[in-house]
């Protein structure tokens, strides 16, 4: 790997770093006053090392206590209601946008074109959760069902990846993402890429980097049309938001990023190294530097 692929590949902010500035943006006093909340607490990418620049779309698990615990017999879109109307009051309507399982809060941060915020969060989702023995209801609005989930499983078997591939999987599973995110995302969710990764990257590491990432590329465009169930087992498959052309334009793009890996490859490997840098840069998206 090259000095400079090395540095975007180990950009890895120490998860206490994140929780405390993720906390000075969330201000998250007023739900629990609001909707008693009992518990809330960072989830999903951030949480296991794989979120990309730019800091947005950080998750929050929100669990209620028992005196909401009504609201688990309505309809799943009653309780993503009630907490946009309580964070439409504190952060304005405009800021707060309901998903199909979340409700995202923006904070207005403008992110330039080299992708930086100068270490602002752009924007969090929280996630209503009930507690359900070892594990955790979310609401699925648009489905009418509730949701089983344990994001605790997913941190685990990524730390045991970390671990399998030599301290290197989260690395270069950030640069996959970051890749998806600058390349019209269109493997969804991101969490997608992780799952598929777990499987794909078994270990150990190979020892070069600029080949793990042709080789990833061209394995992921394989196998992108399988089903890619929860690895927690619980809720449903990862995949299901991806529709027969969708799989097909994802396969496509798959394709030509491992053939622009390999054209990187080939630039280094002749003496072009200001070229293969540029190569790269257009592959995986700004953030990469050209020195």
């Amino acid at each position: 790997m090259t000095p400079t692929i090395k540095r975007l590949y180990l950009w890895r902010t120490p998860l206490g770093t994140k929780s405390k500035c993720l906390r000075a943006s969330w201000e998250n006093d007023y739900l629990l006053q609001l909707l008693r909340i009992k518990n809330d607490f960072l989830t999903g990418s951030y949480k296991r090392y794989t979120k990309t620049k730019p800091l947005q779309d950080a998750d929050f698990l929100c669990v209620l206590g028992e005196k909401e615990r009504y609201r688990r017999k309505e309809h799943p879109s009653t309780l993503l209601n009630a907490f946009v109307d309580v964070l439409a009051k504190k952060y304005g309507a405009k800021s707060v946008t309901k998903y199909d399982r979340s409700v995202e809060v923006d904070f207005g941060i403008v992110v330039d074109v080299d992708d930086n915020t100068d270490y602002r969060v752009v924007s969090m989702e929280a996630v209503p959760a009930f507690t359900l023995k070892d594990y955790y209801e979310i609401p699925d609005g648009p489905h009418n069902e509730w949701i089983k989930t344990n994001p605790k499983v997913h941190e685990e078997l990524a730390l045991v990846a970390q671990n399998n591939y030599d301290g290197q999987w989260e690395g270069i599973v950030r640069m996959a993402k970051y890749w998806n995110n600058h390349n019209g995302k269109l493997i969804q969710p991101s969490f997608l890429l992780e799952v598929m990764a777990l499987d794909c990257m078994q270990g150990p590491f190979g020892g070069n980097f600029s080949e793990e990432f042709q080789f990833l590329f061209a394995t992921l465009a394989d196998r992108i049309d399988e089903e890619w169930p929860d690895p927690a087992g619980l809720g449903a498959a990862i995949s299901q938001e991806m529709t027969t052309s969708k799989r097909s334009a994802a396969k496509e793009a798959l394709k030509s990023a491992a053939k622009a890996a390999a054209n990187a490859r080939y630039l280094t490997r002749t003496g072009r190294n200001g070229e293969a840098l540029q190569a790269w840069r257009t592959l995986f998206g700004p953030k990469f530097p050209l020195s």
